[in-house]
């Protein structure tokens, strides 16, 4: 590799290898020197950003976290169009067609990582926890419009509806589930809302 050549904005070339690494091939596959290959500069690039592998892991999987951000705003602004069904569909389809089920594994995969999250991070895996929210806050607007019941317990259907989306996802080898079964079992877990 060469060295000595300027890199633009290093965390964000080495997330992005990171997360093209983690998508294409797997957490076993995550490596520093993967990495680092993968974002075309030499190893120390990343050492001189990060006090080690795992350090930077959970930056990437932080990072993540703050791109969930956008979603969530645009799900909030979307209560009272369309329907509720209909938008969760589209929420949880795009959250889980990202980088956001392999984190998943990435986090169970690494023990190290585990320990360096709960640093700042005390309950849960970063990526969910915040869907989760995500799920919760848009319920809670659609519950004060009356689009779903006054006593709908949105700090229930919301984690049902990210595990239940996540599991629809998570085989990263099959194709993923199509939009009617997403939409059928958000449907499902609604009803009673």
């Amino acid at each position: 590799m060469p060295t000595g050549i300027h890199i633009r904005d290093a965390r964000k070339q080495l997330f992005g290898a990171a997360e093209r690494i983690l998508l294409r091939d797997g957490p076993s596959a995550l490596t520093s020197r993967a990495v680092t290959v993968e974002a075309g500069c030499a190893k120390g690039v990343l050492h001189r950003h990060f006090a080690d592998f795992d350090a930077f892991l959970a930056e990437f999987v932080l990072d993540s976290v703050d791109r969930i951000d956008p979603q969530a705003a645009a799900l909030r602004e979307s209560a009272g169009t369309g329907t509720v069904a209909g938008n969760l569909t589209d929420a949880v389809t795009a959250l889980f067609s990202s980088v956001a089920v392999a984190i998943v594994a990435l986090i169970t995969f690494r023990d190290e990582l585990r320990a360096r999250l709960r640093e700042t991070w005390p309950a849960g895996v970063p990526v969910l926890t915040e869907a989760v929210t995500m799920i919760a806050r848009y319920l809670t607007a659609e519950r004060d419009l009356g689009r779903i019941a006054a006593d709908a317990d949105v700090d229930t259907l919301a984690p049902t509806l990210i595990g239940t989306a996540h599991l629809l996802f998570a085989d990263r080898t099959g194709a993923p589930p199509k939009t009617g079964d997403v939409h059928r079992a958000v449907t499902a877990i609604l009803a009673g809302a």
